[in-house]
């Protein structure tokens, strides 16, 4: 089973969430179609495609995500650059921008033989691998998806967010993993959702500045293995 890699660089949200949405009503349509091919079929090992992107500063609310946990209003968000959408995934509030890794899979799970638990986690593993390439020690937290730093203490560090929608086993949206990020922009909202806990990325916890392009690579390649499938650069 093999997935294909698009890195997208620099995109604004909307325009991304909107090339997201065609290949996820693609992928859905194609189900409605008939059965999953048997192996060896024409096509019947395309799993899908996996975006990598970096947006300009936006904050997304998640389907089941409060208001309130924006701590700005529209006015402040205009004035500071920052764009606000209120989107069809799970989670609360997040923040997206320069310096962050957003990794969106649409793929199909049926073809690749896993639920949506299993994906999540999988999502999960693949980042905690990656990071620990930079010796950070991150780990989960049972009932809030991502990747934790000091996940056993007082107030555990989030550095990667993980939120996701799907039907029929399509899944759209996917993780954020904090590479350069400025921290601050988290101070406008309380990220997803938690007031007791904080955030951070790769170069808070290691004081050097990770390349971008070294990360990408380091997260398809543990992507690919915990997912069991090939992810290789495509359309």
């Amino acid at each position: 089973m093999k997935a294909y890699c698009r890195d997208l660089g620099r995109m604004d949200y909307k325009t991304c969430w909107d090339l997201q949405q065609e290949l996820f009503d693609a992928g859905v349509a194609r189900k409605r179609t008939g059965p999953i091919p048997v192996p060896g079929a024409d096509g019947a090992d395309d799993a899908g495609t996996v975006l990598l992107v970096e947006h300009p500063p936006v904050y997304t609310l998640g389907k089941s995500g409060h208001a309130e946990n924006l701590l700005v209003n529209q006015e402040a968000l205009e004035a500071m650059g920052a764009q606000f959408f209120h989107i069809d995934r799970g989670g609360d509030i997040t923040f997206h921008g320069p310096g962050q890794l957003v990794c969106y899979p649409i793929l199909d799970l049926e073809r690749i033989g896993i639920g949506l638990r299993e994906y999540i986690e999988a999502l999960e593993e693949a980042v905690i691998r990656t990071v620990a390439e930079y010796g950070i020690a991150a780990g989960r937290i049972a009932g809030a998806s991502g990747a934790w730093i000091d996940p056993g203490k007082a107030r555990p560090r989030k550095i990667c967010a993980i939120g996701v929608r799907s039907s029929r086993y399509v899944t759209m949206h996917g993780f954020a993993l904090n590479v350069t990020t400025d921290l601050e922009w988290f101070s406008r909202i309380n990220p997803c959702g938690f007031t007791d806990r904080g955030v951070t990325s790769i170069a808070a916890e290691t004081g050097s500045q990770p390349s971008m392009q070294e990360v990408k690579q380091l997260v398809i390649r543990e992507l690919a293995t915990a997912l069991q499938c090939e992810i290789t650069s495509g359309s």
